[in-house]
């Protein structure tokens, strides 16, 4: 034997398979991670029917049933618009309709940030003992929240007839449709963030939530744009819950978003959408050790 071969020999053998035994683990649970998602989609009608049963619990053995939720908003958007409208020294036939939708809007958006973060962990025992797709529950809070919010839409419909030299009934008010499943893609984007690390840390739903608070106060919600001066404005513009409020609150007014606005969606949907990802394939099969 040659000195050549005793050396080549002696030398570890590198199988050519190595580095896909390494890969194999990282692209089964992107797999998973997708498959997951594709089968909360195709499961709609389960989703849909346990967000209908939440609410309908809710309010079992009530005449009304979620219609209170829409009674108790018209009660506190109207006697804030005509309060604030006087506190603010503003027209009651602009600012009224502005508040109404501003306040349907972001009553949808905080609710829905409120019950996500609490998502998987208020599902233990479901998540323990049936097997369904992760992103089914987001689907099922963000569709509860969903249809309260087309309730809830009967607290403007008499605002077009009231202010009618304010607010019109046009082909602007159609766009609200697509900026509704805007909000509810970015809500199932950043729904499955919020939901693995409310799991994950459970200081994190309260932190959330006293943020939330402070969110509805810096955002042009009670208050409009036009108050601050425009060396300020630019800061509020770039709060990006202003740019989905507008999103709604636009069309149910007559209007139609600004192209600022549809750039910093574009912008939060594709960070969103990327984060999920990319968050979910690597962290999906912890979830259940979290609880």
């Amino acid at each position: 034997m040659s000195e050549q071969e005793a050396i080549l020999l002696n030398q570890p053998t590198q199988s050519t398979h190595a580095p896909h035994a390494v890969d194999i683990p990282d692209i089964s649970q992107r797999q998973l991670a997708w498959n997951d998602l594709v089968e909360g989609v195709t499961q709609w009608r389960l989703w849909l029917l346990l967000a209908y049963q939440d609410i309908k619990l809710r309010y079992r053995r009530s005449i009304l049933g979620p219609f209170w939720i829409t009674i108790s908003m018209a009660m506190t958007v109207y006697s804030m618009g005509f309060l604030y409208g006087h506190l603010f020294h503003m027209p009651i036939q602009e600012y009224f309709p502005y508040l109404v939708a501003g306040m349907l809007t972001w009553s949808l958006i905080s609710t829905t940030l409120n019950d996500l973060v609490d998502t998987y962990s208020a599902a233990e025992i479901m998540l323990k003992q049936i097997k369904l797709p992760y992103s089914l529950y987001i689907h099922r809070i963000v569709a509860k929240n969903v249809i309260i919010f087309l309730h809830n839409l009967l607290v403007i419909l008499p605002i077009p007839f009231i202010f009618h030299d304010a607010v019109k009934i046009n082909w602007y008010t159609l766009l609200f449709v697509p900026g509704l499943m805007i909000i509810y893609l970015n809500a199932i984007c950043y729904g499955i963030i919020l939901a693995m690390i409310g799991a994950r840390y459970r200081d994190i739903p309260q932190v959330i939530k006293s943020l939330i608070n402070i969110i509805f106060f810096v955002t042009p919600i009670m208050w409009k744009l036009e108050v601050l001066p425009p060396s300020k404005q630019i800061i509020v513009l770039l709060n990006p819950f202003y740019s989905f409020i507008e999103l709604i609150r636009a069309p149910l007014t007559g209007y139609a978003p600004t192209s600022f606005n549809f750039i910093m969606i574009s912008i939060v949907t594709l960070i969103g959408m990327i984060g999920c990802y990319a968050m979910f394939s690597a962290r999906r099969s912890r979830i259940i050790y979290w609880l």
